[in-house]
């Protein structure tokens, strides 16, 4: 059984999913593959006690602290490419970015290859279950392009300034994307 609730945020209603014991996602409204990740059968449940945690990490973000990821118990659905994709967006500090192609390096790194696609990291930033908390709005296209968030551009430029980071040295795109 899968449990949900929501939380009002500056950037708005999120959904949170939790297996009883861990968040296994949290999306925002119309969000790209809102929910996909989660078992149709789900339970509206606000006490758990991971909710209650996510909901305090949630408040003392938004009120400006930087709370640690490692505070929660997260338990992301996905591959294991994914899961390694995921884990290298919860290194990224607040108030700094990185490319796709920063992470497709890294990640070939970390898997012993010679090279690594972008658009397959781009593909599982994309599909990342638990926004915000994992950081996906924090990768950035070649050249500081603002593209791929599923949460939507207007999204990612409000919490990138709100964790300190200089849009004006961002290029947005004519055409905005989400993977």
């Amino acid at each position: 059984m899968y449990y949900i609730t929501t939380y009002l945020s500056p950037v708005g209603l999120m959904t949170l999913a939790s297996d009883g014991e861990a968040l296994v996602g949290l999306w925002i409204e119309n969000q790209k593959y809102f929910a996909s990740t989660a078992p149709v059968e789900r339970l509206e449940k606000d006490d758990l006690p991971v909710f209650i945690s996510v909901k305090k990490w949630l408040d003392r973000y938004f009120a400006g602290e930087n709370p640690k990821i490692s505070e929660l118990p997260l338990a992301p659905i996905g591959g294991e490419f994914r899961q390694k994709v995921w884990e290298i967006l919860c290194d990224i500090p607040y108030g700094e970015t990185i490319t796709y192609g920063e992470i497709a390096k890294k990640l070939a790194a970390t898997m012993n290859k010679p090279g690594m696609s972008s658009q397959a990291v781009g593909g599982a930033i994309g599909h990342n279950p638990i926004s915000v908390i994992i950081p996906c709005h924090r990768v950035l296209g070649a050249k500081g392009s603002l593209t791929g968030y599923a949460g939507g551009i207007d999204k990612k430029l409000w919490l990138l300034t709100h964790e300190g980071v200089a849009i004006e040295k961002l290029a947005v795109p004519a055409k905005v994307t989400a993977l």
